[in-house]
């Protein structure tokens, strides 16, 4: 099976040796996002709830540059080193998805890159997958 490397300007550009997101067949895995603003590449200013739509704004725009959207994920997995923000993202998620939720997983961790207060990454299952609808985003 082939690997399609998805890329936008719209998101944050990796800050490592990894893609934004990898399609395999109809599957898009996102990489992990943190409230990093695509135009400065620095932690957006703000509160927690800034920073955890700003991730929500990173992966919509992935998964758009994939030909999907935040409603084809099939799970979402988010890292948190305060687990006494999950109500807060738990609010936000419900501006961003509606039901049927993806399924999901919230881990508390020590830490994330550039002292991020919040990170997710997700799997997207698309249906009939077009290369011509992401190509140049």
């Amino acid at each position: 099976m082939t690997r399609t490397i998805i890329h936008t300007d719209k998101a944050p550009q990796a800050i490592g040796t990894y893609s934004q997101a990898v399609k395999c067949g109809n599957t898009v895995y996102l990489s992990g996002q943190i409230p990093l603003d695509p135009a400065t590449m620095e932690l957006v200013d703000g509160d927690m709830a800034a920073q955890v739509r700003r991730v929500f704004d990173n992966l919509t725009a992935v998964a758009e540059a994939a030909g999907g959207s935040l409603a084809d994920i099939a799970k979402l997995n988010i890292f948190l080193p305060d687990l006494g923000h999950f109500a807060l993202v738990n609010e936000i998620m419900a501006e961003y998805f509606s039901e049927p939720y993806p399924a999901r997983a919230a881990v508390g961790v020590a830490s994330l890159p550039k002292g991020s207060q919040v990170e997710m990454d997700a799997v997207m299952e698309l249906d009939n997958f077009d290369e011509d609808d992401y190509l140049d985003q």
